[in-house]
């Protein structure tokens, strides 16, 4: 008697059912035949159908049969509507279409649906690990069987296309893979996957470096230098750049750095990841690092994704100074300049993930200033305090912003005059323009006492004969005088 005023929501039910004709709206008589219950294939008559409206879900197709004792409504036919059904101990949860389901591994068991009711087939249902698989279990020998019929698929898209119900004339098994196959080794193993770590358990600056040696270089900068080497604190994400002429001078340089950067911040450097490159691993670094307590990690053998952090950080620098020289109009002589600035930048501007802070102040404890950058490559004048000059004459020299000091408040400039990198404060920009080129070819041959050659085309006269000598002559003659240039590659 309590159920005959409630609904029942019932997974055999083919289609929704009631016996009073009260609730139903939109109704209409109709000969639906018979409804078999209670083992009697004519246990009631449909005589009607109708709509049952309860605000967010409406049940439409609401048959009327009178010979029913409850109400029931049907899952089925709530799932064609697109809605998904959840069944737990406490309630029925009726969801919308755009639900999805996260994650497909806490799926236990799948009941296809079949004649509007879902229907479980104890035969093949075969108990697995705690789980329940709804098809039964193929044999070895039938799973190796088709694995290569189906030029040596993975097991798992076997099993999807089976699941799925997606191909006709695959056997309705579970194919597992109990052996390895020798020949799939050879065809498909590939290398193994460096997985990024979603937390850092780094917390402090210094306790790991990231090394990484760039080059030899196809064009030298102005100090000779053809390599570049770049460090990275693992915490705070900061960079620094090194430039060398050869690989023998990177042992110096990270004894001189590592003591000098532990001193200024009052941190130890615990770890060292870098490559087997022999720049790393010699007598020197092995000395300095056991003295010191430096633990160091190397990547294995043309694994560079092991040292992942440098390696990036080496990439956004070289694209960073290509794209600077490129709008700078600068020659590539000075890559040095360009990676030292971007490197200078990109350590007061890129925010660290895991902190939303930029580097500079994870490293440095306070935030940086970014009012005094200039583009680099700029126009400037640069004041001469240098030099002693005449009344009348100028003040300044021309030159292009090429950078930052790091040692002093400063910025450096590339003279045009003297043709060298200076620092000096007393600049003034011209942001609004840059330069056409970087050098005049002649001021250029006069500074390296270059003499033009003069050359001059030969006639095509023939030989042995006065008429075509005469006109070679005359030719030779009236032909304009062309001048060469030799400069040294």
């Amino acid at each position: 008697m309590d159920l005959q005023d409630k609904r029942v929501i019932d997974s055999r039910c083919s289609r929704h059912m009631t016996e009073n004709m009260s609730y139903l709206t939109d109704y209409e008589e109709i000969d639906g035949g018979y409804v078999a219950f209670g083992g009697n294939p004519k246990g009631g008559k449909i005589t009607g159908k109708g709509t049952i409206k309860t605000g967010n879900l409406d049940f439409e197709n609401v048959y009327f049969v009178r010979e029913l004792k409850f109400n029931l409504f049907s899952v089925s036919q709530m799932c064609d509507k697109k809605n998904s059904v959840l069944f737990n101990d406490t309630e029925c949860i009726v969801l919308s279409p755009n639900f999805k389901l996260i994650d497909e591994s806490q799926v236990l068991l799948r009941v296809p649906r079949k004649n509007n009711m879902y229907s479980v087939d104890l035969k093949n249902i075969v108990p697995k690990g705690g789980l329940t698989c709804l098809f039964a279990k193929a044999t070895s020998d039938e799973s190796k069987l088709w694995h290569r019929r189906l030029g040596h698929l993975n097991f798992k898209t076997i099993n999807k296309l089976v699941k799925g119900n997606l191909v006709r004339g695959l056997p309705s098994k579970l194919f597992e893979n109990d052996q390895t196959y020798v020949a799939c080794q050879k065809g498909k193993q590939h290398r193994a996957s460096c997985k990024s770590k979603t937390e850092n358990s780094i917390s402090l600056p210094l306790h790991l470096l990231h090394m990484d040696l760039f080059g030899p270089t196809f064009v030298k900068i102005l100090k000779k230098k053809m390599y570049y080497l770049v460090v990275t604190d693992d915490y705070s994400r900061f960079t620094w750049v090194f430039f060398l002429a050869t690989k023998d001078e990177t042992s110096g340089i990270l004894k001189s750095f590592i003591t000098g950067i532990e001193n200024l911040v009052d941190h130890k450097v615990k770890v060292i990841r870098c490559d087997n490159g022999t720049e790393f691993k010699n007598r020197e670094m092995n000395q300095f690092c056991e003295m010191k307590g430096i633990l160091r990690q190397f990547s294995v053998a043309r694994t560079p994704q092991q040292n992942g952090v440098a390696e990036r950080r080496n990439r956004t620098l070289i694209e960073a100074a290509r794209t600077m020289l490129a709008d700078s109009k600068l020659p590539t002589t000075f890559w040095a300049e360009a990676v030292n600035t971007a490197c200078y930048v990109q350590n007061r501007v890129l925010v660290v993930k895991p902190h939303n802070k930029t580097s500079y102040e994870l490293f440095h404890g306070r935030t940086p200033t970014l009012s005094f950058m200039r583009p680099f490559g700029c126009p400037v004048t640069i004041l001469n305090t240098i030099d002693h000059l005449g009344k009348f004459d100028g003040k300044v020299d021309e030159g292009f912003f090429v950078g930052y000091s790091l040692n002093s408040k400063a910025f450096r400039v590339f003279n045009s005059r003297t043709r060298i990198v200076e620092e000096n404060l007393h600049i003034r920009f011209s942001e609004s323009s840059g330069p056409d080129w970087l050098f005049d070819i002649d001021a250029l041959t006069r500074t390296m006492n270059y003499k033009p050659i003069v050359v001059c085309k030969q006639s095509n006269g023939f030989a042995g004969t006065k008429a075509s000598d005469n006109a070679g002559q005359a030719k030779k003659e009236t032909e304009p005088v062309k001048y060469y240039i030799l400069l040294p590659l």
